[in-house]
């Protein structure tokens, strides 16, 4: 950073210093753990009685010590490529109607408390509303150090139990939605989109109710022709930054898809087969009734306190299962 010119180059400035920062966030914690494991150490020959207060305080500090290595320890396994990057996740409502919108909101909601508890910020990138209640699908940028890396165990499909508050009658009802994150990709990331292969559409957004956002058809809908993977925004505030946002997801969706071929392809090599993800194979159930239980499928994680876990909760499971993955060769 001291060198000639490095600062001639905004972008790539910018960039070196986010990854300065990330190796900090790492860094910095282990040489205040190692002082503060020195400094407990030296306090480790007080024996008398009279110091038993003192020998408390000691042990709470270890115990603190204990929990901030651990977290630390786990941060050093996210080292995969995009891990420090920001996230874009997408809800998409599953059959079902009004449930599954409804468990759309559900999902949202706990996920952007989840971003809080985490000092992350979110900003919702497109949103289509249920025609009754909830919502069918919802693109969200979550931004923060790490939080591809941690929000990429979320992958796939959830399923909640519960008696509806949509039935007269009271029955249970079994809904389901899916959950997709992708990496925030850099603008100099090696994806090339030619123009010919681009269909633009461009739509007036809407909002709950059918009520008109915009004044304008800011919105943006852009498919790639030759993948028919498709990308939209709606809720910058004009239509030339919903189509660079709608870019950057696109992108960030090929380099996905990309991914997704070479893993397959080692998957055939090594003999070893990917569950599908779709309705009926889901991640983790959430039990309302006649019961209280959540329970991740992949690690046999559950917790019987469904409404923390709701409110955002949810570092046990991702931490299970990012351990359970990278012990894997994942």
């Amino acid at each position: 950073m001291s060198g000639e010119g490095f600062w001639d180059n905004s972008e790539a400035s910018t960039r070196t210093v986010k990854q300065l920062k990330q190796v900090k966030s790492i860094v910095e914690p282990w040489d205040a753990a190692s002082k503060k494991l020195e400094e407990l150490t030296d306090l480790s020959a007080i024996t008398t009685q009279n110091d038993a207060p003192l020998i408390l305080q000691i042990g709470r500090e270890l115990e603190k010590l204990i929990r901030d290595t651990d977290a630390l320890e786990f941060k050093t396994l996210l080292g995969q490529k995009f891990d420090a990057s920001s996230a874009i996740l997408s809800i998409n409502a599953g059959a079902g109607g009004t449930e599954s919108c409804d468990w759309v909101n559900m999902l949202l909601r706990m996920y952007t408390r989840f971003a809080e508890k985490h000092g992350y910020g979110t900003k919702t990138l497109d949103i289509l509303y249920g025609e009754e209640a909830g919502v069918k699908n919802v693109t969200l940028l979550i931004t923060g150090d790490y939080a591809y890396g941690y929000l990429k165990a979320e992958r796939g499909v959830h399923r909640l139990v519960r008696i509806s508050p949509f039935d007269a009658n009271k029955r249970r009802h079994t809904s389901f939605a899916s959950v997709d994150v992708i990496p925030e990709i850099e603008e100099d990331a090696d994806i090339k989109l030619e123009e010919k292969d681009l269909r633009i559409d461009v739509y007036r957004s809407k909002g709950a109710g059918g009520q008109s956002v915009n004044t304008t058809d800011s919105a943006v809908r852009i498919t790639h022709i030759p993948t028919g993977l498709v990308a939209q925004c709606q809720n910058e505030r004009s239509q030339h930054q919903n189509k660079q946002m709608a870019l950057k997801i696109l992108k960030a969706r090929l380099f996905e898809a990309q991914q997704d071929v070479k893993e397959k392809e080692l998957l055939k090599q090594y003999g070893a087969e990917k569950q599908k993800i779709e309705f009926g194979s889901q991640i983790r159930s959430y039990v309302m009734h006649p019961y209280n239980m959540v329970k991740d499928h992949r690690t046999d994680l559950e917790t019987g306190d469904v409404d923390k876990v709701m409110d955002g909760a949810l570092d046990e499971f991702i931490e299970a299962y990012l351990k359970k993955n990278v012990k894997r060769g994942g």
